[in-house]
C-alpha cells in the first residue's frame, strides 16, 4: 500500500488525469479498472475519476510496488539548443519569441529540438525543472504558432501557471497582436468576419462569407500602420484563434501576405525570397497584452510582452517603409 499527499502545486485537476500522468505508461483502461476496484481510492472513498483533487486530498493505492513501478517512468530531458528569445520571465511563466521555422510540438518521432524541447531543457539547466521530483507535472506551451510564423509563445513552469494561462485565453482576456506585409493597400482599420473550415487531408483552410456545416465563425482585426506602393505593413488582432486564420482570411479580403507559401502570391514570393532571402511569411506575434486580473496570474494584469521583429523581417520594413522610426517593434 502506497499513500500520495496531493500538493498545492497538483491540485485543481481531474483525478484521472492526475494518475495518468502519475502511472504515465499505463493504459487509461488500467486506471479505471484499478478506480473500479477500490484499489485506488480518493480520501478513503470510491473515486470514478472524475473527481477535483485539491491540496491536502490523500490518495491510497492498493497495488504492489512493482505494479507501480511498471508503470512509471521517468522521462529524460533530451539535451537541445536554444534557438528562442526570452521575451519576460517569473518564478511561474516564460514568454518566449520563436523563431519562424522551428515547431512547437514534435509532429513525428524524428522531430527533436522543438521549441517545447527547448523550453524543458533551458529550465532543467536552471534547476526550475527535475524530472525525479515532478512525477505528474511537465512545463507546458499554452498557444501555438505554425511552424513559419515566428513570435510570442507563452509557457507555464507549474500546473496552476498553465491552468491560469488556458483560462485566460479561453476567456479572451489575452489579446494578441501581430505585425505582417501584405500586397494591396489597406488605408483604414477594418474587422473581418468569416467562416472557417479546414481540409485536414491537404492542411488548407478556406475563409467562407456563409456558413456550411463544419465551418467555425472567425473575427479578425486588421489596423494599417504603413501604406505605400501598393504594400501595407498591418496589425492584425486575432480575436478568435483557428489555424492559419489571419493568412487565409487575408487572402480572402484580397490581401496575399509576402512570403506566405501556402495561400500567398508565388511571384511576389520568389522576389522577396531572391531579393531578401525571405523562405516564410511575413508574419510576427509581436506584441500580446494580459488583462486578466484574477486568480493565480492575477499579478500579471496590465503587462504587455513586446518581441522584436527578427532581422529578416526588420530589414525588409526599412527597405519598404523608409525606416519610419514611429512604429516601434
Amino acid at each position: 500500500m502506497k499513500e500520495i499527499k496531493i500538493t498545492q502545486g497538483e491540485q485543481n485537476q481531474r483525478l484521472d488525469k492526475f494518475l495518468q500522468k502519475y502511472f504515465n505508461t499505463a493504459p487509461k483502461s488500467f486506471i479505471y479498472k484499478m478506480l473500479r476496484k477500490k484499489r485506488i481510492k480518493h480520501n478513503g472513498k470510491k473515486a470514478d475519476g472524475s473527481e477535483i483533487i485539491q491540496d491536502g486530498d490523500t490518495l491510497t493505492m492498493y497495488l504492489s510496488d512493482e505494479t507501480m513501478d511498471s508503470f512509471m517512468e521517468e522521462k529524460p530531458v533530451e539535451e537541445a539548443e536554444r534557438h528562442f528569445g526570452i521575451v519576460y520571465e517569473d518564478e511561474n511563466v516564460l514568454v518566449v519569441s520563436k523563431p519562424a521555422g522551428l515547431l512547437v510540438h514534435p509532429e513525428s518521432s524524428e522531430d527533436k529540438n522543438t521549441l517545447i524541447d527547448q523550453i524543458l531543457f533551458y529550465l532543467y539547466e536552471k534547476g526550475e525543472y527535475a524530472p525525479s521530483k515532478e512525477t505528474t507535472f511537465t512545463p507546458a506551451i499554452c498557444n501555438r504558432l505554425d511552424r513559419n510564423t515566428g513570435g510570442i509563445v507563452l509557457a507555464g513552469k507549474n500546473l496552476q501557471s498553465v491552468q491560469a494561462i488556458n483560462k485566460a485565453i479561453a476567456d479572451r482576456h489575452i489579446d494578441k497582436f501581430y505585425i505582417t506585409m501584405v500586397k494591396g493597400e489597406m488605408k483604414e482599420p477594418a474587422e473581418f468576419f468569416g467562416y472557417h473550415i479546414k481540409n485536414e487531408e491537404t492542411n488548407q483552410v478556406r475563409v467562407l462569407k456563409k456558413e456550411v456545416p463544419g465551418a467555425s465563425k472567425i473575427y479578425t482585426k486588421v489596423k494599417p500602420i504603413k501604406v505605400k506602393d501598393n504594400f501595407s505593413l498591418l496589425e492584425v488582432e486575432l480575436i478568435t484563434g483557428k489555424s492559419h486564420q489571419i493568412r487565409a482570411h487575408l487572402k480572402a479580403m484580397g490581401y496575399y501576405v509576402v512570403g506566405d507559401r501556402k495561400y500567398g502570391d508565388e511571384r511576389l514570393n520568389r522576389k522577396f525570397r531572391d531579393k531578401f532571402g525571405l523562405n516564410n511569411q511575413f508574419l510576427f506575434a509581436y506584441r500580446v497584452v494580459w488583462n486578466e486580473d484574477d486568480g493565480y496570474l492575477g499579478y500579471l494584469a496590465g503587462h504587455e510582452f513586446f518581441a522584436k521583429l527578427p532581422d529578416n523581417l526588420e530589414s525588409i520594413r526599412r527597405a519598404y517603409f523608409f525606416n519610419d522610426e514611429s512604429i516601434e517593434m
